[in-house]
């Protein structure tokens, strides 16, 4: 990976009563491809009294990437939507012009102990789909591509590369792809891929150019060619990218729009509580003032 442009450390960050490792937006590097957004989840090892509880929220513009390594979530949402995200499924919801959801602990794990560890991420949608009627799809972990060469483990989240296509529903082009060794092992993938990419280290280290960089990082390439790096014994990693959009985009809070405007509106309507609401809850989270 020897053109690496950008290296990212995670930071932490509050989302309430969880604690959630921040790896994009950064302010050098706003998004790579269409992904805006990157929270690492854990792994949180939490007692019979602590849960999970993220009361209905709204999102616009984007489309929300669920992807559990342990544990599970339960998701609402104003579709009336209510499923257990379980590990290696994926919860692909997307806003388009106006979604809310609540993210908690499944009733049945509520009174024990539990870990929660997995990855939130925002992708954010083309100018011409931004308002489009928002939709959700669960894809479990049997549907999703998986493979093997020489030693090494491939899943391909969402998206195509490697001639795959992953069967969650995406709305620009894109990958976002698990790759683990079980030893040390050299890795050669720059020409199955396109647009911007970056790679997150979940566990394990990368080698490239006799640097070693460790887990929670993310490597960002200047191009779609992360050349060959090396993955040490027990490395998993992720990467994600695509082809990037020509107009920025905006984020403030949970919205994401190629124009302010619209951000002032989902900030108006959400404060006056004119988004639709999720069927049988009540609370839901005020509109921050940042």
């Amino acid at each position: 990976m020897s053109n690496i442009q950008l290296i990212i450390e995670e930071r932490s960050a509050n989302i309430g009563n969880f604690m959630v490792g921040r790896l994009l937006p950064f302010r050098e590097k706003r998004m790579v491809g269409p992904f805006a957004f990157i929270d690492h989840m854990g792994p949180a090892h939490l007692q019979a009294q602590e849960n999970l509880d993220v009361p209905p929220h709204p999102h616009i513009g984007l489309s929300t990437l669920t992807f559990l390594f342990a544990g599970s979530i339960t998701h609402k949402d104003s579709l009336g939507t209510n499923v257990d995200i379980t590990p290696g499924a994926v919860n692909w919801m997307t806003a388009g012009k106006g979604i809310v959801h609540s993210e908690r602990t499944p009733d049945y794990l509520r009174n024990r102990t539990k870990t929660l560890h997995g990855l939130q991420i925002w992708v954010a949608l083309p100018k011409a789909l931004e308002f489009m009627e928002p939709t959700f799809m669960h894809v479990e972990e049997k549907d999703i591509p998986v493979w093997e060469e020489d030693g090494v483990f491939y899943k391909l989240i969402a998206g195509e590369a490697f001639g795959k296509k992953s069967p969650v529903n995406v709305y620009s082009p894109l990958f976002m792809i698990e790759i683990k060794t079980t030893s040390h092992k050299t890795i050669s993938i720059g020409e199955s891929l396109f647009g911007e990419s970056a790679m997150y280290i979940l566990d394990g280290n990368v080698i490239s150019d006799g640097n070693t960089f460790e887990p929670k990082h993310i490597l960002i390439s200047n191009d779609s060619k992360l050349c060959s790096f090396e993955m040490t014994a027990g490395t998993t990693v992720y990467i994600f990218g695509g082809e990037a959009f020509p107009e920025e985009r905006f984020i403030y809070w949970n919205f994401v729009a190629s124009d302010k405007a619209t951000i002032e509106k989902a900030k108006a309507d959400w404060a006056a509580q004119k988004f639709p609401r999720v069927p049988g809850e009540t609370e839901f989270v005020p509109l921050p003032v940042f």
